[in-house]
């Protein structure tokens, strides 16, 4: 973590370990083809790519006390430290109910490299980046950096913090329930075939509605 750690520091973290029944564990292994991906909002940034952000909010001649350009009445720092969102409750409920198929939490590796993991290797996901809130703070790195949407997608969340795999004929009920858990939800993509060896994440749309 390049900025953070000065040599002969170091962190200590904690951790949590849970616990489920082998029988409603989610592997991945019946995601099908059709099935419709929603995707949860994220609240900002989520803790992901702040090397990448420290260095863009350098090149912008940004202190972490100065208003943020992308955020009316918060700091910078305020604003880049926005809590993560945390989607236990509501993914649990929409499990519970039988609808789930599987969950991808978009961590460090963005879109591209974290929903894949719960793909079936002959299956790709297709995403509409239309579909969904791009924030003002993933605006803001991009043009202020140069940064490419591709590059977005693979670095940050952009916008959707969590990504759930339902039946498309389920895709209502599951949306109803993960609303009235308190999230935001959209309809983000549909699970398709794969391409030989090709990628296994394909986002539509992203010139037009991030690149704006």
């Amino acid at each position: 973590m390049p900025g953070m750690y000065a040599d002969g520091e170091y962190d200590l973290a904690g951790f949590a370990v849970g616990a489920a029944e082998r029988g409603e564990l989610l592997d991945g292994s019946n995601v099908a083809e059709g099935d419709v991906i929603l995707g949860l909002a994220s609240s900002g940034v989520h803790s992901n790519g702040y090397s990448l952000v420290r260095k863009v909010v350098d090149m912008a001649g940004l202190g972490y006390a100065d208003p943020a350009p992308f955020a009316p009445g918060k700091t910078v720092g305020e604003a880049l430290l926005e809590p993560t969102k945390v989607y236990v409750k509501s993914c649990l409920a929409a499990h519970k109910a039988g609808l789930v198929k599987a969950l991808a939490h978009i961590t460090g590796g963005g879109l591209t490299e974290n929903v894949p993991r719960v793909l079936p290797e002959n299956l790709t996901a297709v995403f509409d980046a239309s579909t969904w809130e791009y924030l003002p703070v993933f605006k803001w790195l991009a043009k202020q950096g140069g940064i490419p949407a591709t590059e977005m997608a693979r670095t940050f969340n952009c916008g959707i913090g969590m990504c759930v795999v339902v039946p498309a004929d389920k895709a209502d009920e599951a949306e109803a329930i993960l609303r009235e858990n308190g999230e935001t939800v959209s309809q983000i993509g549909v699970i398709g075939p794969r391409a030989g060896d090709g990628p296994q994440v394909v986002i539509k749309n992203m010139a037009r509605s991030w690149e704006k």
